[in-house]
């Protein structure tokens, strides 16, 4: 499998997306959330969904110059409407006003309507942590959770993020209200991969290791009736607070239809200094890290991890060796780039 350095598929990536229409400064930023989630290993949620991304910007369901408006409602909080741009230039936006707010009123609270699919919820966490300050970000996502007792998906798989700031680096905490993130059976049966028993069931409500039937089915819940109030929470703050399309209302971008699909974003940024110096902060949660990592670890575990730590380390593997690419996803990105007059990847 071909391995490319991060600023390599940086400027690659940022040119595609250019070429799809994209102003270079939105496309960077873009790019930039998109090689950062596949640094860290999270292939489904990194460069892998560009070309889903373009191919919709190319059929007019993704607006590719969308004139995103911050409407300051209080002195911590405001409505963010995303004009149906990138899912990750839009939250990139609704994170920095956040953070602005925060900067004086010691919490920003933002609503999101009018957005896509954002990729990984962690990036925008990180952000907060870079300013010292709590990062919190929340998105629904096109029907995937059944209700608990239910054999049709409602919600989505609803992932929900938490970014604290770290001596040497945050604690990134990213996960989905579902047993696996969609993302990675959309890949599986890309790959023309099985799943494993647990993760869905199909339509008729019957478990099922086919990943297809599995994308017609519904995901399962994490932990049961806890994941699918999760689920609910986050649908909540996401499509019903924000005002965006909220259940099965929430459009896929994967199907034929050419209408926005109107995801809903939340995104809340807390200013540690206006509660305790950032310095004494980051001291307790450096200390309770080492509590935990020194921790009596259970038989055949070799080291206990901090959320988001294995991201990290990943992330230094492949800055050494560089980020893979499949030969599909080569093709299907060096398809695009002819299309658009860039330089393939090679």
């Amino acid at each position: 499998m071909p391995q490319f350095t991060a600023d390599k598929l940086l400027k690659f990536c940022t040119d595609l997306i250019t070429g799809a229409g994209v102003p270079s400064e939105d496309a960077q930023i873009v790019a930039d959330v998109l090689v950062d989630t596949s640094m860290e290993g999270l292939d489904t949620h990194g460069i892998s969904r560009l070309p889903i991304y373009l191919t919709r910007i190319q059929n007019g369901r993704i607006n590719s110059t969308p004139n995103i408006k911050v409407e300051k409602t209080a002195p911590a909080s405001a409505n963010v409407d995303g004009d149906n741009g990138l899912g990750q230039l839009v939250a990139v936006k609704s994170m920095e006003a956040a953070i602005e707010l925060a900067q004086d009123a010691g919490v920003g609270v933002v609503a999101t309507k009018h957005s896509n699919h954002y990729g990984a919820s962690a990036y925008y966490c990180k952000m907060a942590s870079a300013e010292g300050m709590v990062g919190l970000a929340f998105t629904n996502t096109p029907s995937g959770i059944p209700p608990w007792g239910g054999k049709k998906a409602y919600f989505g798989t609803n992932p929900i993020a938490f970014g604290f700031p770290g001596k040497e680096q945050p604690v990134v905490i990213d996960m989905s209200a579902s047993t696996v993130a969609r993302g990675n059976i959309i890949l599986a049966a890309k790959e023309g991969r099985s799943i494993p028993e647990g993760w869905a069931i199909d339509n008729e409500g019957r478990p099922t290791t086919d990943a297809k039937a599995a994308l017609e089915g519904a995901v399962l819940p994490m932990a049961g009736p806890k994941g699918y109030a999760m689920a609910l929470a986050v649908e909540t703050l996401s499509g019903i607070l924000s005002g965006s399309a909220y259940g099965p209302e929430v459009g896929w971008i994967y199907d034929d239809s050419t209408k926005p699909v109107n995801i809903g974003h939340f995104f809340i940024a807390i200013n540690i200094d206006k509660l305790i110096p950032i310095d004494s902060f980051v001291n307790r949660i450096d200390n309770m890290v080492n509590e935990i990592k020194s921790s009596p670890r259970a038989e055949g575990v070799d080291e206990i991890f901090i959320p988001g730590e294995r991201r990290t380390n990943k992330a230094k593997n492949r800055s050494q060796e560089g980020i893979p690419v499949t030969d599909q996803l080569l093709e299907e990105l060096n398809k695009l780039a002819s299309e658009f007059g860039v330089t393939t990847l090679k």
